[in-house]
């Protein structure tokens, strides 16, 4: 069916809300970006990624932009409308070698968003906007709003790498010195899941609905904690080539990794740098790995990876409510909120592994939705009924490679409307900077 398919009438009670979404979209944005004093702009602190600089002017001209592929909207500035237009994904191609002198200033590219904003701003309050038949239910203008939100939570990826006298303000974040809760494992009957969506707003990937037949497992009730990763690091996981698949070794040894890129070790006390300052490792946080660190950890633990499917079952499904009953979020049917699960960027940093009891899935699995992403061992690729965005057709497509994996979840930075059940993010296995955690499935 695809997602054309769910595009309805002309939403004019929607409208008032999605502006407002906009305009809150655009705060978080901009309160990011004010962490940053002028000369930080510069600064590449993921070599893989463009300089900062680049994503101040990518999040204003990616709205005009797609605004300009619907209706007839003049270029902002040619210049910069293709400068800002696309960043850089790490597989595939040479690290960027770009220099500062080669970017407009700071002031240039603010002004450039300002026009930006004004252009996007008198657009949307023109009916033919609305009108288009991929804006009637306001389509695109929740494209716009989850993008930029998208980048909101990336940049905080960027922003981890910056040393610290390049940030401001040096916010403090909390430090935790409990344990995690004892390791549970959850029995999951065989059931079914529900992976995709068939009507409301969902990117491409999300669509079409199917449902998967899910054999019984059993899972981690908590998410991975910094502790449990500890033992498997002073076992020497990092050095057991066994543990490791032949890429995943050859990335490990070519980046010298002893333990997890946001660890620190000093004698014999670790630390850990969060967003705005470096602490004692909290034990009772959930660790963040690549894909390739948390497989050898499964293998480790003698378990592996849960599918997309089964994740799926184990967040959604309800017992003894008839096969293929499932609930929107992990926990029932009310919105996300602050008792639910750290995530709506509240925080900057992490919480204690099972800190939010009442985000619990009905078979009792923790933290689904919130303080990390959470890998899966599912190639990210399209559902049956794929259809890419016309006006953005590149947003999935270009990642069904059998290179990305498919993460659910959330994070702290992550908002709220990403907590649906059908949202899929996706990274390679080799990209450290994701705020992803991970648990493990047994037969």
């Amino acid at each position: 069916m695809g997602w054309s398919a769910v595009e309805s009438g002309v939403d004019l009670a929607g409208r008032a809300r999605r502006l407002a979404e906009l305009a809150a979209a655009r705060a978080h944005s901009d309160a990011v970006f004010a962490r940053l004093p002028p000369t930080s702009f510069f600064e590449r602190p993921i070599a893989e990624r463009h300089r900062l600089i680049f994503y101040l002017g990518h999040v204003d001209a990616f709205d005009a932009n797609l605004l300009r592929g619907l209706i007839e909207l003049p270029p902002v500035d040619a210049g910069h409308d293709e400068l800002f237009a696309r960043g850089i994904d790490p597989i595939g191609s040479e690290l960027p070698s770009d220099q500062p002198g080669d970017w407009p200033s700071v002031d240039q590219v603010r002004a450039y968003g300002r026009r930006c904003r004004a252009a996007v701003d008198a657009a949307l309050s023109e009916n033919r906007t609305w009108s288009h038949r991929h804006n009637r239910s306001g389509f695109a203008v929740d494209t716009l709003i989850e993008h930029r939100l998208m980048h909101v939570e990336t940049l905080a990826y960027a922003l981890h790498q910056l040393p610290l006298d390049r940030l401001r303000p040096a916010l403090a974040p909390d430090v935790s010195d409990g344990a995690p809760p004892p390791a549970i494992t959850v029995a999951i009957p065989a059931g079914r899941a529900t992976l995709g969506r068939r009507s409301g707003f969902g990117w491409d990937n999300e669509f079409d609905e199917i449902v998967v037949d899910v054999p019984g497992f059993a899972i981690d009730a908590y998410p991975v904690s910094n502790a449990a990763f500890l033992a498997f690091v002073l076992a020497g996981g990092y050095q057991e080539r066994s543990l490791w698949s032949d890429a995943g070794w050859a990335w490990r040894a070519a980046a010298d990794m002893h333990h997890p890129r946001l660890w620190r070790r000093r004698g014999d006390r670790w630390f850990a740098r969060a967003v705005a300052a470096e602490i004692p490792l909290p034990l009772d946080h959930p660790v963040y790995v690549s894909h390739a660190e948390a497989s050898a950890f499964v293998r480790w633990r003698g378990a592996r990876l849960p599918t997309e499917a089964e994740w799926h079952r184990a967040a959604y499904g309800v017992p003894d409510l008839g096969v293929g009953t499932e609930r929107p979020y992990p926990w029932g049917d009310d919105a996300p909120d602050a008792s639910r699960g750290n995530l709506d960027l509240r925080r900057d940093d992490a919480t204690p592994v099972g800190a939010h009891p009442a985000g619990a899935s009905a078979w009792g699995v923790h933290d689904l939705v919130g303080n990390g992403w959470e890998w899966t061992s599912t190639i990210f690729a399209p559902l049956p009924g794929f259809e890419p965005f016309p006006f953005y057709p590149g947003y999935s497509a270009d990642f069904f490679d059998g290179r990305h994996f498919v993460l659910k979840g959330g994070s702290a930075r992550t908002a709220a409307r990403f907590a649906r059940r059908s949202f899929r993010n996706w990274f390679q296995p080799h990209y450290p900077y994701v705020y992803a955690t991970f648990r493990c499935v047994e037969e």
